[in-house]
């Protein structure tokens, strides 16, 4: 019985010649991939800048300095996502403030984000989960009111579009994660897509020590950068990556239906919301009542795993984490994160999957809620 994991990159030999000749010129970091890999993906954001970074975190950190956000503000993020949402912001000074999430789409809920705002607010930070976008244009509107910055976490949106933009094609500023476990990745890397050519040299100086250079070549440090800066093998990876993104989304979109057709009729718990064709599917999370099926979410992974299926866990409720908890905030506050962050887990999906590997999943997944075991 072969072993499915939940996530599983596809790179074409193509990709994989191109990072041997990268290898091979002598020109591993930063070059002339990375500034092809830049404006490829600025050609598919529609012409906007695009600095890419060594991860979505230090793409969401950096976003947030080069917006000058930092002690005494405030920046509003869902209270179901990872980690790096709300470490960035704790990490350049500032306060988060969480927001529940909707238990389906879980996505930031608008109605309670407007509620949260107050004269602190500097940046709303909204994800985009599982590739379903946000209301955007309500989200901007609320936004600009205001004079409040909006930094998507769009870590897992690559490929995704509200209302026919693509996702990173219009907005403030848009940050992308390029992990393995994301629809395109360079491994390891991230993106900011940005429009302000102030905030773009920000970056572009601090994601390297905070380093310029006059004509003369002299070196100057003009500020306190960081290492962030992407490697041409990564880039490399990247374009590959890139050229294949919307097959990979579509098929994608294709497995999550066939999952929505498997679970729909007899749903075993709480389905994601479907969204439109925008939708880029980077994960199929469920919400299982375990409390009341008798079984503990360590024994269900394990059982899946027994019959060669692996199940992921995405995420726990931000506020019941430690870090969190230790400034004051309980998950009992946001009840839909903290039933999300209790119930979820993520099936398997990825492009090369088939349509029987689904069914595999279902049916393995229903033998274990009739059998516990």
């Amino acid at each position: 019985m072969s072993y499915l994991p939940f996530a599983r990159v596809s790179i074409d030999e193509e990709t994989i010649v191109g990072v041997c000749q990268v290898l091979r010129s002598g020109w591993i970091a930063s070059g002339p991939h990375v500034a092809k890999f830049e404006a490829a993906l600025s050609a598919y954001l529609s012409n906007r800048t695009v600095r890419t970074v060594t991860s979505g975190t230090a793409a969401l950190e950096l976003a947030l300095l080069a917006a000058n956000i930092g002690p005494g503000d405030e920046v509003i993020v869902p209270a179901m996502s990872f980690a790096a949402s709300a470490n960035v912001v704790l990490r350049v000074g500032a306060t988060p403030v969480f927001v529940d999430v909707e238990l389906r789409s879980r996505n930031l809920d608008l109605d309670r984000t407007e509620a949260a705002i107050t004269p602190r607010t500097r940046a709303i930070m909204p994800v985009h989960f599982a590739g379903r976008p946000v209301d955007m244009d309500r989200l901007l509107r609320l936004a600009r009111g205001r004079a409040i910055r909006v930094i998507e976490d769009a870590a897992h949106a690559i490929g995704a579009a509200w209302r026919g933009r693509r996702i990173g094609s219009f907005g403030d500023m848009t940050c992308f994660s390029f992990h393995p476990n994301k629809n395109m990745t360079t491994i390891e890397g991230g993106a900011v897509v940005l429009d302000s050519p102030d905030e773009s040299r920000y970056l572009e100086i601090a994601r390297f020590h905070g380093i310029e250079r006059d004509a003369d070549d002299n070196v100057d440090v003009t500020l306190a950068g960081g290492k962030y800066n992407l490697s041409d093998v990564s880039a490399r990876i990247g374009l590959g990556q890139l050229a294949q993104l919307d097959a990979f989304c579509e098929r994608r979109r294709a497995l999550a239906e066939t999952y929505f057709e498997e679970l729909s009729i007899d749903p075993p718990g709480v389905l994601q919301e479907r969204g439109d064709a925008g939708h880029c599917w980077n994960m199929f999370t469920l919400l299982l009542p375990f409390a009341k099926l008798d079984l503990t979410r360590p024994q269900f992974l394990q059982a899946m795993a027994k019959r060669g299926i692996g199940v992921g866990v995405h995420y726990p409720s931000l506020p019941g984490l430690t870090v969190f908890r230790r400034l004051g905030y309980s998950e009992n506050d946001y009840p839909n994160a903290a039933r999300i962050g209790h119930e979820t887990v993520t099936l398997p999906l990825f492009p090369t999957m088939t349509d029987d590997d689904v069914h595999r999943v279902c049916r393995e997944l229903r033998a274990v809620l009739a059998n516990r075991t």
